[in-house]
């Protein structure tokens, strides 16, 4: 695959490969136009990494919740002269020439459900007086120790409810993104398509208005039709000439779009050709509503909204009244002119110590943030509330509008053919001198709004289809593909190099061929 990879591109790449690349159309389905662009549309490029950074963050929130180990050192020279208090209670200034070294290693686990933080420690010092040439060393082989704020905001046990919600967020609205990015993508391919309909319709009414113009020349000639009539379809000559010119300018409007959204840097026509099958489904109400409620992002948003302003009052709480912090550790400690004697007969040696405070006057600052708080929580319940009734309306409504817009394409495309075979026993009827010009524009208007009329329904059921699937049905193997893709921060490619390859897979194999004959 790799190689052949390497050889599509060093053709694609070779100048007369290119230039005649530019000239080629190029033909797109719309699942094949969905899938460059769920993989290098700017939107999905950014959606990954929208998701990469939450992944990171839930490393980093996980991390806290891991034994840590660190290993510190601090030398210090001091060579001045020190107000020394002597043990007389006298003060003298004394000339200090010392080096000290330290080396600790800690061990460190944070608990989550109290917020404290337990550890283990060992630490070595060592003391060198260089005018006495005196050396001295101070151990303390292992210290336990606790450390917990009494009645504080404990950051950890909030955390712990939160960010793996977060996380789950974050992960539905990456599918989510995909499935929008597809949306997306079948609205700029029909618009296409439509453009290139009303250029397909243009023409063809145009070299049929052309010929009806010079066959009514002949009857003129020979006075079977008025010159009224012949001057219409002469104007409807020049309509649909003028209507041509319009279609062809739109074209290349929509077509640049769709390059632009699909991310191809080339100057590639592109012809998108929608299928006439669509999938015959019929979605249950409930259980689109419970695949919803399951895949959507948005209740685990109003959840963790909800959480996060309860949070926030925990901690005006926690901030407003009293404030305790708690401290102790045991160990073992010694001293010594040997680094081995300061390990010898170690002995014990115990702290502890709980800091207190209690604002007394704040001026309701506490009290008032407290407030404030309470009332941001019940703003948020209200908004989840509504924000939930209103994303169960809403996939009712879409589940509703689905449900009946494969009929609409049915009845859509019955009258695309009817109106068409219309048209020809119309243009027959008019050759024949059977019908009025009346009759025959009656008939080229119908014909054409049929045909619009039927892309559009197929523009509006592939909108929904993809609609319901960003809230619904976002959990498929081809987008698991993509979250393990790109979950690999190692991961680099020319995307739009795979991009061109992808549109022409068949065409790749013809420039192969081509070239080796």
């Amino acid at each position: 695959m790799k190689l052949y990879c390497i050889i599509a591109l060093s053709l694609l790449l070779r100048p007369e490969t290119a230039t005649a690349q530019q000239e080629e159309l190029i033909t797109l389905s719309l699942q094949q136009a969905i899938e460059i662009a769920q993989e290098n549309s700017p939107e999905a490029q950014a959606a990954r990494h929208t998701y990469r950074a939450a992944y990171w963050n839930y490393r980093f929130f996980q991390a806290n919740y891991l034994p840590s180990v660190t290993l510190t050192s601090s030398p210090t020279l001091n060579r001045e002269i020190n107000k020394i208090t002597q043990p007389d209670g006298t003060n003298q200034f004394i000339q200090q020439d010392q080096l000290s070294t330290d080396l600790s290693l800690k061990i460190n686990q944070n608990i989550w459900f109290t917020g404290g933080s337990l550890f283990v420690k060992s630490t070595t010092q060592r003391i060198d007086e260089f005018e006495d040439n005196h050396t001295a060393y101070n151990t303390q082989p292992i210290v336990i120790g606790y450390e917990q704020q009494l009645f504080g905001y404990n950051s950890l046990k909030w955390d712990h409810r939160i960010e793996p919600l977060r996380y789950r967020e974050a992960r539905k609205a990456y599918a989510e993104a995909l499935e929008l990015v597809a949306s997306e993508t079948s609205t700029l391919f029909f618009n296409l398509a439509t453009a290139q309909t009303n250029l397909d319709i243009a023409a063809y009414n145009y070299a049929s208005a052309d010929t009806l113009y010079r066959y009514a020349e002949g009857r003129y000639n020979i006075g079977t039709i008025t010159e009224n009539e012949m001057l219409q379809l002469e104007i409807n000559k020049l309509t649909e000439e003028t209507n041509m010119m319009n279609a062809r300018i739109e074209v290349e409007d929509q077509m640049q779009t769709l390059r632009s959204f699909l991310g191809i840097n080339r100057e590639i026509n592109l012809r998108v050709v929608p299928e006439d099958s669509i999938p015959q489904l019929e979605i249950p109400l409930q259980k689109a509503l419970q695949l919803a409620f399951k895949n959507s992002p948005d209740p685990d948003t109003y959840k963790r909204k909800q959480l996060e302003s309860r949070s926030a009052l925990a901690s005006a709480k926690a901030n407003a009244g009293l404030k305790a912090d708690l401290y102790v550790q045991f160990g073992l400690s010694q001293t010594g002119n040997k680094f081995a004697d300061s390990y010898r007969n170690p002995m014990n040696q115990q702290y502890a110590s709980i800091g207190i405070s209690l604002p007394i006057l704040d001026w309701g600052r506490g009290k008032g943030r407290v407030r404030v708080a309470r009332s941001n929580v019940d703003l948020v319940d209200t908004q989840a509330e509504q924000g939930m009734k209103d994303f169960e309306l809403n996939v009712c409504k879409m589940v509703r509008q689905f449900n009946l817009q494969a009929y609409r394409v049915a009845v859509a495309a019955k009258t695309d053919k009817t109106a068409d075979r219309r048209h020809d026993v119309a243009r027959r009827l008019y050759i024949l001198g059977k019908s009025t010009i009346l009759d025959l524009n009656a008939a080229i208007t119908e014909k054409d709004t049929a045909r619009r009329n039927y892309i559009t329904a197929l523009k509006t059921y592939w909108s929904l289809y993809y609609g319901i699937r960003s809230m619904t049905d976002m959990i498929s193997s081809e987008k698991q593909r993509f979250h393990v893709l790109y979950l690999n921060l190692n991961y680099t490619a020319d995307i739009n190099n795979l991009c061109i390859i992808a549109i022409l897979k068949k065409e790749i194999k013809k420039i192969i061929s081509k070239n080796i004959n």
